[in-house]
């Protein structure tokens, strides 16, 4: 691992994102499907959506308005976690248009639908893809997300070659239908660690991917600069394009006309460990797992134009670590630095979380929360014009540790994911 200080924790860091100095290489080449090329994927060709049945519970809650604002401080920020399942290593929740479940990847290749009032689990797995899942080191399945019309639902995951790959099924009710399977993207991963794999739809109905710099450490392959890899960088795709094509690249994408791959959205990550967007403002939040002394969260505000926030963003990897020089040299064009640093011990590997805005926990509103895979405690900043004004402990931790995900329920609800095996919801004291 990274340093002797974390050796007591290796076996346990799979999945954390924490750098790995001495990992030997998984490949020796990195490559990245092309936009206009077919699936490589079997399974029918991409369905049009003209005439998919919508989602069986369309009179689900569609939940409370979104609160606006922000806290003035953290000081009414009293919370307790509340266990709602107990779930195999789970890592990655998502909820669907019209479904009142929340839907939880597990490590290890399997999505299941949790009631999330009483925490009963269905018995059968949405879509079970372990035989397809290699699970060494930091890899697994990764990330899910759900079409915003609620007909389609992709899985990031590392295949049995070790590589990134996202697949795409379409939803018949409450089911997906096997034979709707293909492959969205896919890249290269050189090394078993940095592989990302977060997925999620934007405010403007993009797929973004990111994915870290390939791993091994100090970013040996130099592709957190680079804007020719898609290691290091945020990916933001079309999945649902015209014709033959896997996906398709938004005209908007920084490099859609040269000068980089065109599906980069932005660079300079070195191991993005959880992204997403403040429900209420669009803006954009990044935490990335730092090397060997600080981890980072970032913040991209969203333009009074409306348009997507982060196009072209620099976030210094390995120029920096954090708020710090790393392999040292001048700020990047399209440079943002982060909004949050905090330097390792006992914390040593970031777990990226959501701005809450669950009306139920008012003292939190527009607070970032956060926690770490090494330190079982949920933390809060507080942003106020570009820079951190407050940050403290929320005083609850998560049990047996391992803190791997956050995800947003149907209401705004904040869920909190252990590899330990549990899913917690974040609840008023």
């Amino acid at each position: 691992m990274r340093r002797a200080g974390v050796v007591a924790v290796a076996l346990a860091l799979v999945l954390t994102g924490a750098c790995g100095d001495d990992d030997e290489p998984a490949a020796t080449t990195t490559s990245t499907t092309a936009p206009d090329t077919g699936s490589d994927d079997t399974g029918s060709d991409e369905p049009d959506g003209t005439d998919e049945p919508a989602p069986d519970d369309t009179d689900a809650d569609p939940g409370p308005d979104v609160p606006t604002g922000s806290v003035d401080d953290l000081s009414g920020a009293a919370v307790v976690l509340t266990p709602v399942a107990e779930l195999r290593a789970p890592i990655a929740l998502a909820t669907r248009t019209g479904s009142s479940a929340v839907y939880v990847a597990g490590r290890a290749g399997r999505v299941l639908a949790v009631d999330p009032a009483s925490g009963e689990v269905a018995a059968e797995p949405v879509v079970d893809i372990s035989s397809d899942t290699s699970t060494d080191v930091e890899r697994g399945l990764l990330g899910l997300a759900f079409h915003p019309d609620g007909h389609r639902l992709y899985l990031s995951f590392t295949d049995t070659s070790g590589d990134t790959r996202i697949d795409e099924w379409t939803l018949v009710g409450d089911a997906v239908d096997p034979s709707s399977r293909r492959t969205v993207y896919t890249h290269e991963q050189p090394f078993a660690n940095h592989n990302g794999g977060h997925i999620a739809f934007g405010p403007d109905g993009m797929l973004y991917l990111g994915l870290g710099d390939g791993g091994g450490g100090g970013d040996p392959l130099g592709a957190g600069q680079d804007p020719d890899t898609a290691l290091g960088s945020l990916v933001r795709l079309d999945p649902t394009p015209d014709g033959e094509r896997s996906f398709s690249v938004p005209p908007d994408n920084p490099f859609a006309g040269g000068g980089g791959l065109p599906e980069i959205w932005a660079i300079g990550l070195r191991n993005p460990w959880r992204f997403g967007w403040d429900a209420a403002t669009g803006d954009m939040w990044i935490a990335d797992v730092g090397q060997n002394a600080v981890e980072e969260v970032n913040l991209v505000p969203a333009p009074a134009d409306g348009a997507p926030p982060g196009r072209g963003a620099n976030f210094g990897w390995p120029i920096f670590e954090g708020d710090r020089a790393y392999a040292g040299g001048d700020e990047p064009p399209g440079y943002v630095g982060p909004v949050h640093t905090y330097a390792h011990g006992p914390g040593c590997s970031i777990t990226g979380g959501v701005v809450v805005r669950d009306p139920r926990l008012s003292g939190l509103i527009g607070a970032y929360v956060y926690a770490d895979y090494c330190d079982p405690t949920v933390h809060a900043v507080l942003v106020r014009d570009g820079a951190a004004v407050e940050a403290r402990s929320l005083g609850v931790s998560v049990p047996g540790g391992q803190a791997a995900s956050f995800g947003e329920g149907p209401g705004g609800e904040v869920y909190v994911m252990s590899l330990s095996g549990g899913l917690f919801r974040l609840d008023p004291a």
